[in-house]
């Protein structure tokens, strides 16, 4: 079963940063093509980054110089970094794989 637990969000200031952790299990992860989702109160969701099993990052235009995705195939562990924190970036973040997503870390950027 694939299990995703995103953790490391919270209330940080303009400016500040984050980093989100999404800890997996279930499936080989070294192999695996991951992502972050974002949903802001009262929108969709929104991709932010992907990482390839290669090594490969992408990220979405309104993130790209600010974040930064990461992976640490030996803990099973998929990062996303995030400096320079915009009121904007203030969402319900999620890590997925394969069409599933865990319950979601809060990041909150407010002076």
């Amino acid at each position: 079963e694939v299990q995703l637990v995103e953790s490391g969000g919270g209330l940080e200031q303009p400016g500040g940063s984050l980093r989100l952790s999404c800890a997996t299990s279930g499936f080989t992860f070294s192999n695996a093509y991951m992502r972050w989702f974002r949903q802001a109160p009262g929108k969709g969701l929104e991709w932010v980054s992907s990482v390839y099993s290669s090594g490969r990052t992408l990220y979405d235009d309104f993130v790209k110089g600010r974040f930064t995705i990461s992976r640490d195939n030996a803990k099973n562990i998929l990062y996303l970094q995030m400096n320079s924190l915009k009121t904007e970036d203030t969402a319900m973040y999620y890590c997925e794989y394969s069409g599933s997503r865990g319950q979601g870390t809060q990041v909150t950027v407010s002076s």
